[in-house]
């Protein structure tokens, strides 16, 4: 009972720093096995180069309502023959954190080629690197489709740009990508607006549930 009262004050205040995972959130590698999950702040292949903190697991995070809502995603995608790809689900505040540190080092490029090529490394911090992040309240998933090929092997639909690719050739609506990336985009979109997701128009993978049950709330508690 004392546990709930701290947790609820510490909502009421705008943040959280629970080390254990609240009671309405879920492991979607559980809820949703046949998802395909590439948790790359997990690992090394990401914009930071290495592991991130806070992720000492693999895996996909979310609150109860933003999971449900993700699972039906995949049921309607899984009927037009596609199967989601997840990169990042909730994220915790000494990720951001991280991320804040790497971003602020500009000696550190090691990974600009691949992330960030037509950018300055200090223009990153705010449309595509921010300071307090949606993806801590629980309820934004990172990802993308997959379909099999002729063989019978899954592979992502070809979007435009790669996943955390900052450049403006990422933005959803950008004008120069091909009618088959746009028509890509707007499918992932179509089948997460339907289940009550919006997407972040800078990233076409970036999509929060809309009606949030934290809204001002930024969790601590790691991924585990």
């Amino acid at each position: 009972m004392k546990r709930k009262i701290l947790l609820t004050a510490l909502m009421a205040s705008g943040w959280a720093t629970a080390q254990s995972m609240p009671e309405d959130f879920a492991d979607m590698t559980v809820l949703l096995p046949d998802a395909v999950y590439d948790i790359r702040y997990y690992g090394n292949h990401n914009f930071v180069g290495s592991p991130v903190e806070g992720y000492l697991a693999p895996k996909c995070i979310l609150q109860g309502k933003a999971a449900k809502a993700l699972v039906k995603v995949a049921q309607q995608a899984a009927e037009q023959g596609y199967k989601l790809k997840v990169f990042d689900c909730y994220r915790p505040t000494q990720a951001v954190a991280h991320f804040m540190r790497w971003a602020q080092d500009l000696s550190d490029t090691a990974t600009k080629a691949e992330y960030y090529p037509n950018l300055a490394k200090d223009k990153l911090v705010g449309e595509y690197i921010a300071e307090r992040s949606g993806h801590s309240r629980g309820a934004t998933v990172d990802l993308t489709l997959m379909q099999q090929d002729a063989q019978g092997a899954w592979q992502e639909l070809d979007m435009g740009s790669a996943f955390d690719m900052f450049d403006p050739l990422s933005n959803t609506e950008h004008p120069e990508i091909s009618e088959l990336q746009r028509e890509n985009r707007y499918t992932l979109r179509s089948l997460m607006e339907a289940q009550g997701f919006a997407n972040y128009a800078m990233e076409w993978w970036h999509y929060s549930l809309s009606d949030q049950p934290y809204p001002d709330t930024y969790f601590g508690f790691p991924v585990q």
